[in-house]
């Protein structure tokens, strides 16, 4: 098996690593290149400032090799926040060695700790077949929503 796998929360000194990891997550899934400074704005901003959620990075040896971000999400239904993780990305050279499950079951036993936590959401590329039978996999069931947005940041417009 090798060295364990430790999962803990994000700190500012990750930020070079979160930085690349979310830029390759967006050329791998969606075919998109990220504006570099306005990436680590972003991501320094998201470590530095709770309120708007929190990253959690899965090292062996010292080396991250994968992270996962949750952001808030109030329900007044359920009088209770939805965890969305977002930013899901393991390392090429160690993928299918159970680093997301390690990351997702820690976010889970994170999310069931807090009593103010109604559940855990997430969204994927609907052509990204891999990762939709690995939510599924982990218990995980797919909701009816269709997700819409203005987005006034990135011209998604010439993926349509």
């Amino acid at each position: 098996q090798g060295m364990p796998l430790v999962i803990r929360k994000a700190e500012l000194k990750d930020l070079e690593t979160i930085v690349d990891f979310n830029a390759r997550l967006a050329s791998e899934t969606e075919h998109l290149v990220l504006e570099k400074s306005r990436l680590e704005a972003g991501v320094k901003r998201f470590i530095e400032q709770s309120s708007l959620g929190f990253y959690q990075v899965a090292e062996i040896d010292g080396e991250i090799v994968g992270q996962i971000a949750v952001t808030y999400e109030w329900s007044d239904w359920r009088n209770g926040l939805f965890w969305w993780i977002q930013s899901v990305y393991v390392n090429s050279s160690f993928r299918q060695r159970g680093v997301f499950q390690s990351l997702y079951q820690k976010t889970l036993e994170l999310a069931k700790s807090q009593s103010d936590v109604c559940g855990l959401r997430l969204y994927v590329e609907k052509d990204n077949e891999t990762a939709q039978r690995t939510y599924t996999k982990i218990g995980m069931k797919e909701t009816d929503y269709k997700m819409f947005e203005v987005d006034f940041v990135l011209d998604r417009a010439i993926h349509n």
